[in-house]
């Protein structure tokens, strides 16, 4: 292989290695104004938008042990990595594809395993990490709640029944 396309190799490895996760997207018929805005919303979640040549993905793909990805590297190809939240950037992919009906999410890779548009797009519906963190936070502290609600139920109600009897006498 010659070198510029060693060095073109390393590069898009060197984006794939950001995340556990990757989308590859059809970019046609998106604008420059389009892409430019699209990358301004996955900034925002640390992800990055990135044209690609098929081939030169190829290799980088096989270089990372990652899943073969042939069937989905025909006609424009780009790559969407980075940030901590896969299911935030598949919510900005989704958002910014209903708006335009483009780019069109043609499979995802997340820990290495193949998912398909339709599985991107459930992902996209998956509350934000932080949602997720304060759900669980808050089934941690129900069982303490109830028992704190248990616990002082009983002196309420005796504090209660000596308050009527203070009234009747």
């Amino acid at each position: 292989m010659r070198q510029e396309k060693e060095l073109l190799v390393d590069e898009v490895s060197g984006q794939l290695n950001k995340s556990d996760y990757v989308y590859l997207a059809n970019y046609n018929r998106i604008t420059v104004s389009e892409v430019s805005s699209l990358r301004d919303e996955l900034a925002k979640e640390e992800a990055e938008f990135h044209v690609v040549k098929n081939s030169i993905l190829r290799v980088a793909l096989k270089k990372l042990e990652l899943p073969d990805l042939d069937e989905w590297l025909t006609g424009p190809t780009a790559i969407i990595v980075g940030g901590e939240n896969p299911s935030g950037v598949a919510k900005v992919l989704k958002k910014f594809a209903k708006k335009l009906e483009r780019p069109e999410i043609k499979v995802g890779v997340l820990s290495k395993k193949t998912m398909s548009s339709d599985e991107v797009s459930l992902l996209a519906e998956l509350p934000s990490l932080e949602a997720l963190r304060g759900q669980l936070l808050g089934l941690l502290q129900q069982p303490a709640q109830s028992m704190l609600f248990v616990l002082n139920g009983v002196p309420s109600n005796l504090l209660n029944v000596l308050q009527a009897k203070a009234k009747e006498e």
